[in-house]
Parts: C-alpha cells; sequence; structure tokens
C-alpha cells in the first residue's frame, strides 16, 4: 500500500509539471509583458519626477532672480515675463507681481491680477480665499462699505479658511459705519473662538477695550 501510495504521489507530481511547462510555453510571454510594463512604469515617473524637479528649480532660480530687483515696476514687470505651466507656479508668480505692483504704486493692476487668482478654480480654496482678501484690502479707499462688506461676508463664511480675518475686517466696517455695538459682538465672538491665533485674538482684545468693551470674560 505504501509503495502504491509513493507511486501515486511521483505520477501526480510528474502531472503537475507537465501542466505547468505547458502552461508557461503558453502564457509565459505574460510574465515578459509585466515586468517590461513595471520596468517601463518605473523609468517614466523617474522622467516625469525630474522633470517636475527641474520646472520647480527653473520656476525658483527665475523668481530669485525677480525678486532681487530693487526697482519695484521693473521687478513686477520681470515677474509677469515668467513663464507657467501649472496653477501653483502662476500662484507664486502672480502674488509675486501683485506685491511689486503695489510696492510700485499700482494698486489696480495688482487687484486685477489678485482677482484673476481669485477666479482661477483650479487652485484650492484657501489660495483663492486669500487672493481675495488681499484685493479688498487693496480697496478700502475705492470700494464701498456696502460692496466690502459683501464680498466679505463670503470669506467670513463658517469653515471658510480665512474666516475670522474676514470677520474682524467686517467689524472694522461696523466701527467706520458708527455701529460700535455690532463691532463689539463680533470682536468678542473672534475673542472667544478657539481657532483664534494668539496675534489676532491679542489686536482683537486691544480693540474691544478701545471701543469700551469688557475684556474680562475673555
Amino acid at each position: 500500500m505504501s509503495n502504491t501510495d509513493s507511486f501515486i504521489d511521483e505520477v501526480t507530481e510528474e502531472v503537475r509539471r507537465d501542466r505547468l511547462f505547458v502552461l508557461l510555453k503558453r502564457y509565459g510571454w505574460l510574465g515578459g509583458v509585466a515586468v517590461a510594463l513595471i520596468v517601463g512604469g518605473t523609468a517614466w515617473r523617474e522622467y516625469t519626477n525630474a522633470q517636475s524637479r527641474n520646472a520647480a528649480e527653473s520656476l525658483g532660480d527665475a523668481l530669485i532672480a525677480a525678486t532681487a530687483i530693487d526697482d519695484s515696476a521693473a521687478r513686477a514687470q520681470e515677474l509677469s515675463q515668467i513663464p507657467t505651466d501649472t496653477a501653483g507656479s502662476a500662484l507664486l508668480v502672480r502674488l509675486s507681481e501683485a506685491t511689486a505692483l503695489v510696492d510700485a504704486g499700482e494698486p489696480e493692476k495688482a487687484i486685477t491680477l489678485l482677482e484673476e487668482v481669485a477666479s482661477n478654480g483650479d487652485l484650492a480654496l484657501i489660495y483663492r480665499h486669500l487672493a481675495s482678501f488681499k484685493a479688498l484690502t487693496l480697496q478700502v479707499g475705492s470700494l464701498a462699505i456696502e460692496e466690502r462688506r459683501l464680498r466679505l461676508d463670503a470669506l467670513a463664511q463658517p469653515g471658510a479658511p480665512l474666516a475670522l480675518l474676514a470677520s474682524e475686517q467686517i467689524a472694522l466696517l461696523d466701527i467706520e459705519s458708527g455701529d460700535t455695538a455690532a463691532a463689539l459682538s463680533r470682536l468678542t465672538a473672534i475673542a472667544a473662538d478657539a481657532a483664534v491665533d494668539q496675534d489676532q485674538r491679542e489686536r482683537v482684545l486691544q480693540l474691544i477695550t478701545a471701543l469700551g468693551g469688557d475684556t474680562s470674560a475673555l
């Protein structure tokens, strides 16, 4: 019985080997294709990573060279000539260019650039809101209070990235409009918010004190 079992096992093993050999002959090329795909994918990933690194380095060099220019107008002009191929690189260049334009005494051009960034749906919400916020701060003397309030309200919605900063600006509009009670209420809410950073909290507390409010509970 033992010899019979051993014989059966050997035959079974031979059959398995024969089947494996047939399968390898029939489908072995798939393994070669898989290896080629893996190697090719790795090579392509390394190539694209290298391209991305080169593009980032070129952008960084161009930004450094442009921002090193002392004359603000010339700096803005140089920044406007930097080529960008992604939304992220365009963001860096446009924000730098807007800053240079403000320094050069051309806030209207800066506002136009910032509003273009704010309307770019390819960018993350925080960057769009940041550009919109910066544009509004440049329009304090040229945009009616009602229009500024309307735009700031959109940035001050709960959960928005710059909600507390926008809310602080609305409080300043309340002060400008003579509505001290509304300003105090808004400033108190900002100071009590768990998400407020220390610098803004101190600034808000100073405003509350200047308006005659009570900060003891805060």
